[in-house]
């Protein structure tokens, strides 16, 4: 069964999007491709092979071969997009972040929910090869209870002349890169679990704009377990997309982007483009082996349709954009109070009554275990804690 889609938007994403849709599986089609400007869209529609080009936006949702519509707008359009798609009653795929903010999100999970269409969440960065791999071994247990979890993404700032506007982009870095890693990390952490509240510092330190360029938050979890974001639009040298995540019994490292294993050194007098965000088509250059499948473009998109075709629901629904936007709510509400803001979700549909990650760990009838380790001379030590009178001691076993 193959897909047939109506392209909204012609730019950076969307072509990323064409690329993945187009090649992955060598059956889906772009049969409308919709963009404000007539030569984006007619040059969109040149170079993929797209028979129907159009500067209206209902045009191409409404395109009688079009099974499915792909968001790849300024966020300020996506409410639009997303409304009129389903009213049509066909499936739609947003681009992140779902809304500018948790109102605009949950507008548009009630609207694809009470039209029964097929939703998805267009985060891709959930479906790279690595972090599934990572996944994986979290949720089988590997490194035990996770107690934290760390996502970074650095780069010199987004492509399009939109997003550095506040009002139709609706934020800064937060927007446009904290909706990666708050995903990241709350797949970590267990999507059903309730993130509780945030601590955000967040500045606008080198761009001449009003949103923050530069951003770093917490986000505790009912389970005790905090997750870290780290985003940047200042950052020099490249896209640095780094994942760590700390559990009871082990530690994962992921490095996604720039320190990847592939180093090229170029002049400068070849081609233009090497890798995304390079800020630099000279020197040393860090690119990855396939970007449209390393950055999960292509994972994401057969996951989306494979559950289309079997009436499943995707790994990412507009449920989890909406769970995203009232994290990231909160932490630039957090950033200008300077204090932890409490999460608003009036839809929660996680676990209840979640119990809080435990610091004890039985050793013996009388004692909890602090720690065991091998020492030098290849004896074991304990260090115990009492649990009537809470002394602490050691033993040499």
């Amino acid at each position: 069964m193959s897909q047939k889609i109506a392209m909204l938007g012609s730019g950076f994403i969307a072509r990323f999007y064409a690329d993945s849709i187009q090649g992955i599986r060598s059956q889906d089609k772009i049969v409308s491709v919709y963009s404000r400007r007539e030569e984006s869209a007619r040059k969109f529609a040149d170079d993929y092979a797209v028979a129907h080009s159009t500067t209206s936006m209902l045009e191409a949702i409404q395109h009688p071969e079009a099974d499915v519509v792909v968001i790849a707008l300024p966020n300020n359009l996506h409410e639009e997009a997303v409304l009129a798609a389903a009213a049509a009653g066909k499936g739609v795929l947003c681009t992140k972040p779902l809304g500018r903010n948790a109102e605009e999100a949950l507008r548009m999970l009630q609207a694809v929910e009470a039209a029964g269409v097929f939703h998805g969440y267009l985060e891709d960065l959930v479906y790279t090869p690595k972090f599934l791999k990572s996944l994986s071994s979290v949720q089988e247990g590997h490194i035990g209870q996770i107690l934290w979890a760390r996502s970074r993404e650095t780069h010199p700032g987004p492509h399009s002349d939109w997003f550095w506007n506040q009002d139709e982009s609706g934020g800064g870095a937060i927007l446009d890169l904290g909706c990666h890693c708050i995903e990241i990390t709350r797949s970590y952490i267990g999507k059903d679990i309730r993130p509780v509240e945030v601590m955000c510092w967040a500045d606008t330190q080198v761009k001449p704009i009003t949103a923050e360029d530069h951003a770093v938050g917490l986000v505790r979890y009912e389970t005790g377990a905090v997750a870290q974001f780290e985003v940047s639009w200042t950052f020099r040298g490249g896209l640095d997309l780094r994942d760590e995540v700390m559990g009871t019994e082990g530690t994962i490292w992921v490095n996604n982007f720039l320190r990847t294993g592939l180093e090229m050194f170029v002049s400068g007098k070849g081609g233009n483009y090497v890798a995304e965000k390079s800020e630099s088509n000279s020197g040393w250059i860090f690119p990855v082996g396939d970007e449209v499948h390393d950055l999960g473009y292509n994972t994401m998109f057969a996951d989306m349709f494979f559950s289309m075709e079997t009436g499943t629901e995707g790994r990412e629904t507009f449920y989890d954009g909406y769970v995203v936007n009232a994290i990231m709510d909160a932490a630039m509400k957090s950033a200008k109070t300077k204090l932890w803001e409490p999460i608003e979700l009036p839809l929660w549909r996680g676990k209840e009554g979640v119990t809080k990650i435990s610091a004890l760990q039985e050793y013996d009838e009388e004692h909890y275990l602090i720690k065991q380790e091998t020492i030098h001379d290849g004896r074991t030590k304990v260090i115990v804690k009492e649990k009537q009178s809470g002394k602490i001691s050691e033993r040499v076993l």
